[in-house]
């Protein structure tokens, strides 16, 4: 029978939860958060709220703030396995900063929250270093966050992830469905790989038991078509496009953008595409990176599934003027971005075939 806490005893740390701990978490991750810090932040860690100096928002006419909130779903379980928690923090900040760019809203600051059955210090340090490191690539501050723990809730070594940003854009800026024209061209945008979407697929395909369906791969299992073990492959950090995009709508070389996540290209194309505009995409324009071939493989996954599912190889989309596609892929590129021409805005078919859509044709060298 469990005894009840000694006299002397911390009952809460009985309970399973660790002030001591979280203190500690907290030392460990100033350093990190101090190299997320914009002029525009106000005091350091350890306020109820993270403040932020909104003068900034006088020098625009007609300022439209946007926000944004995200995690990166069952990806943390690949972190957990592996014990390697410093990529995830970039998926989470990629998840929400290019959530809010396709609008052409430059993020300004960031929280996270961070739920855990146990506080180790180290691991949260760890995660909000990755967080930290994100935000610095994304020109946004990390102005605050809180770290949970739940004991009985999750397991001692379990996890989960979330975040918020909130950015700002001029009005008469605003990009999205209403700028975009017939012979707009899609630039379509490199992804570093499977972001942070689809995986409880891409799990249940390659790490699960073959008596539950899948392949029954270990994480430490070299894979020669990727180069690297799976469980490698699988953490790669998400792509954050954030700077890339800023400087196209900057430049007034994009009409629309489009954050390539859960639901895949053509899902996430069409929330920019006005009813009377189809989308044509081929995909013998660009080969996926290995992983999505072995997902369709290994999985026997059909290709529609794995196009719902996954980004297959494109990670942001933008809709451009044919005027402005040669300065835009430059300037992508600039950024380490492999951009290309995927494909062409044209009118509904007037036959009356619905219009607002997104069609992908051909198909990918090799597949």
């Amino acid at each position: 029978m469990t005894q009840p806490a000694s006299p002397g005893e911390n009952a809460y740390a009985a309970a399973g939860v660790s002030i001591e701990a979280a203190d500690k978490a907290i030392e460990l991750m100033k350093v990190w958060i101090e190299k997320a810090r914009r002029p525009e932040m106000i005091g350091g860690l350890g306020g109820f709220a993270g403040l932020f100096d909104a003068t900034v928002l006088k020098s625009y006419d007609r300022p439209l703030l946007a926000t944004s909130t995200d995690g990166v779903g069952t990806k943390v379980a690949i972190a957990q396995a592996m014990d390697v928690h410093d990529t995830i923090g970039f998926d989470l900040v990629g998840m929400v900063v290019d959530d809010l760019v396709v609008c052409g809203a430059e993020p300004l600051f960031m929280t996270d929250y961070i739920a855990t059955g146990r506080v180790v210090p180290e691991r949260i340090a760890s995660i909000v270093k990755g967080i930290a490191e994100a935000c610095v690539e994304a020109g946004c501050a990390l102005v605050g966050g809180e770290t949970a723990e739940h004991p009985g809730l999750l397991a001692p070594d379990e996890y989960d992830v979330a975040g918020a940003t909130t950015g700002v854009v001029e009005a008469d800026k605003l990009l999205g469905p209403g700028r975009v024209r017939p012979g707009d061209a899609v630039i379509a945008m490199a992804a570093s790989g499977l972001h942070s979407n689809g995986y409880s697929l891409v799990r249940h395909v390659l790490l699960a038991a073959p008596d539950r369906g899948g392949a029954g791969w270990a994480l430490d299992r070299d894979v020669p078509e990727l180069g690297r073990t799976l469980g490698e492959e699988l953490l790669e950090p998400t792509r954050i496009y954030a700077k890339a995009c800023l400087a196209l709508a900057g430049q007034e070389l994009s009409h629309a953008m489009s954050h390539v996540t859960g639901g895949g290209l053509a899902a996430n194309l069409e929330r920019v595409l006005p009813e009377e505009l189809t989308v044509t995409v081929e995909r013998a324009t660009w080969n996926p990176q290995p992983v999505f071939d072995l997902v369709r493989r290994v999985g026997r996954v059909p290709q529609a599934d794995l196009e719902a599912t996954l980004n297959c190889g494109v990670g942001m989309v933008s809709l451009s003027a044919p005027e402005s596609v040669d300065r835009a892929i430059e300037v992508l590129e600039g950024f380490g971005i492999k951009a290309w021409v995927a494909g062409e805005v044209t009118a509904a078919d007037s036959s009356g075939d619905r219009g607002g859509r997104v069609v992908l044709e051909g198909q990918h060298p090799g597949w």
